[in-house]
């Protein structure tokens, strides 16, 4: 599964933090975020309300309103757009039906870990200039990806924001963002790790390519190739262009969770696999050991990437999805009806390995590669 890096010598390995993303400096400002958000909870009593303390520094926050759980989330898409806008230049074609459902993608996934089914969506597209949305296509494009998404995850589009943002956003630029509420009832769906234990099974969903993480790191990378975007990632075996994998859209996982609800199961907990790469297996704050046994095949957009980054196998699986972009933790007897049920809904999966006793680590056997309690600091 090591792939490896180019032989190349003028190029040094290209690490997330070299492309601009430091999270030794973003992470300590989430912490301090959510100590402060904390103190606010207080204020639900007054409407007769609470929260869900094990939500907080999960990937959603939820609400107890009494006879149901309220879960809410507000994601942006980050960098993708800019490749979508170079791909234009280059091509013609327009992406923005694929960049609509990586933005509510990057919502509707991290709601569905704590056991929400998504309701509603709405949006934020914030141009740097009116003249942004004059481009008939591309904006009807954007329109278009938004209803097919909403479609596919069965939630309404509730409206949104288009602000003309001259002076912040970037002039020809638009940054996406999306929010989603979701409902957890009944409240036995409700996953926020309580129920997480050793014997527990790991169930990896797999990936359509980086997703709409690491994208500061695949731009930069362009750098190092001499038809930059349009650099074949496969050569002699198809014309799939660098551009044009990595705007392979997100997959929408709701549908998966959906199915699992109604074939009984009840996922103990559930982790989105985006910033972080495989470290976000170590999400949840209890103290058990991660044992994963299988891998799945990396994508080749994201080999691709490990070996002209020079990155070695630690770095990349701590950065990007690697062909794993979500996981299940399920009680041992229910790993193959997961696996099963998301092949129902066409997303492939596998029984990578399982929770057991013992200190705070993941360990990927087949790579050698570990990683401790200190690798994840997002509480």
């Amino acid at each position: 599964m090591t792939t490896t890096p180019s032989q190349a010598p003028e190029h040094g390995t290209l690490s997330y933090e070299q492309s601009g993303v430091n999270y030794d400096l973003i992470d300590p400002l989430k912490v301090a975020a959510q100590r402060a958000a904390a103190a606010t909870g207080i204020h639900l009593a007054a409407h007769g309300f609470s929260e869900v303390t094990a939500s907080r520094g999960e990937s959603a926050y939820v609400v107890d309103v009494g006879p149901f759980y309220l879960a809410s989330i507000v994601e942006c898409l980050g960098s993708k757009a800019l490749v979508a806008d170079e791909m234009h230049r280059l091509t013609g074609k327009s992406y923005y039906d694929a960049i609509a459902q990586d933005t509510i993608a990057m919502a509707i996934n991290d709601l569905i870990t704590v056991g929400a089914t998504p309701l509603v969506v709405q949006a934020y597209w914030a141009a740097g200039g009116s003249d942004w949305f004059a481009d008939a296509q591309r904006a009807q494009a954007l329109v278009a990806g938004w209803k097919h998404a909403c479609d596919r995850c069965g939630v309404a589009w509730g409206g949104g924001e288009t602000p003309a943002l001259a002076g912040i956003v970037e002039s020809g630029r638009i940054d996406l963002a999306a929010s989603c509420t979701g409902l957890i009832n009944p409240k036995e769906r409700l996953s926020v790790g309580d129920r997480l234990a050793p014997g527990d099974a790991i169930v990896l969903l797999a990936s359509s390519g980086i997703h709409a993480n690491g994208l500061s790191l695949a731009r930069k990378l362009v750098e190092r190739l001499p038809q930059g975007y349009l650099t074949p990632i496969e050569p002699g075996v198809s014309e799939l262009t660098y551009g044009d994998a990595l705007l392979a859209p997100t997959v929408l996982y709701s549908p998966v969770t959906e199915a699992l609800y109604r074939a009984g199961v009840t996922p103990h907990y559930c982790a989105n696999i985006t910033g972080h790469g495989w470290r976000k297996l170590l999400r949840h704050p209890a103290l058990h050991t991660y044992r994963i046994h299988t891998v799945p095949d990396v994508p080749p957009v994201l080999s691709f990437m490990q070996r002209h980054a020079r990155q070695d196998d630690r770095e990349a699986y701590s950065t990007l999805n690697m062909g794993a972009g979500f996981a299940l933790f399920v009680p041992a007897d229910q790993a193959e009806r997961t696996v099963a049920t998301a092949l129902e809904q066409g997303v492939r999966a596998w029984v990578a390995g399982h929770v057991e006793t013992g200190p705070k680590r993941l360990l990927i056997e087949p790579l050698g590669i570990e990683f401790g309690d200190d690798a994840l600091q997002l509480r």
